[in-house]
């Protein structure tokens, strides 16, 4: 009994306390609507937590992680690019060669110094790959002739089908695809010597009823430079766009190397005469 009634007495306490904590301190007793305090000063603006300030300061910090992840992106692919090039720098690929157009003329390696040239090795008789890839290299001439920093480049078609491609099949095969590019044959011993040089393998084929066969060939686009140097290749990976932008790249390169070299001679030149020269 004593249990309940104690009860009772803590509860009826509880409930005087409640009230006077609702209602105390409020103006106009029990009866009247309690309101909460409004917030005066707005969100975004001068007098808010949200500023042009913190705007400002958050776009830059975004902006300045965004140049970041470019700077590790651009890293990395340098990385890629010094690598690629230390591994071409142990393979002696490229080299002279001579070799003859659709009218039977000598075609020489020296006639190309002072150009780009973008080699490809295939055969007329390919049924699907090498016009892929030639559509592919037209399309890259094509695009880097609309380029500012573009220095000329000279797509070239060698066949690794002598027996079949004479030089004249050849010209009028290559036509089909750009009247830009140079189709080239030769002898068996002159196409030997040139896969050799540029390390191309090809294999043909047993032949069918129709004395027909296939050859079995490196699928690859090397990039020469004026100089003669084998520089880069292109797999068949490789979209026009991708090789477009590598070779612009190699382009850019090899243009500030000149650069720097012209300088360099021109500045010992006017140390040792006195006079000054300038070039354009």
């Amino acid at each position: 009994m004593s249990y309940f009634c104690s009860r009772r007495i803590f509860q009826q306490f509880q409930i005087k306390q409640i009230k006077k904590f609702n209602f105390s301190n409020v103006s106009g007793g029990p009866n009247k609507h309690v309101e909460f305090p409004k917030r005066n000063k707005p969100i975004f603006g001068k007098d808010g937590p949200i500023t042009w300030k913190t705007v400002g300061i958050t776009g830059v910090l975004g902006a300045g992680m965004v140049t970041y992840l470019l700077y590790l992106k651009e890293e990395q692919e340098e990385k890629q690019r010094r690598e690629r090039k230390r591994q071409l720098g142990k393979a002696q690929i490229g080299g002279p060669f001579e070799l003859l157009d659709g009218s039977n003329n000598i075609v020489k390696s020296e006639q190309f110094l002072g150009k780009w040239m973008l080699i490809y090795f295939g055969f007329s008789h390919c049924p699907d790959i090498c016009p892929d890839e030639l559509e592919k290299m037209a399309l890259v001439v094509d695009n880097l002739e609309k380029e500012d920093m573009n220095t000329g480049i000279q797509g070239i078609f060698i066949t690794v089908d002598p027996d079949r491609d004479t030089p004249k099949i050849v010209d009028k095969y290559i036509k089909e695809f750009s009247s830009k590019f140079i189709g080239l044959s030769g002898t068996s011993d002159q196409i030997q010597q040139v896969c050799k040089r540029y390390r191309v393998y090809y294999s043909p084929g047993k032949k069918d009823v129709d004395n027909d066969y296939i050859v079995d060939h490196t699928i690859i686009m090397y990039l020469v430079n004026p100089e003669g140097e084998f520089i880069d290749y292109f797999g068949q990976n490789k979209t026009a766009d991708e090789i477009v932008e590598h070779i612009l790249l190699h382009m850019f390169k090899f243009k500030q190397e000149k650069g720097s070299l012209l300088s360099s001679t021109l500045e010992k030149i006017n140390s040792l005469s006195g006079k000054k020269i300038v070039t354009s």
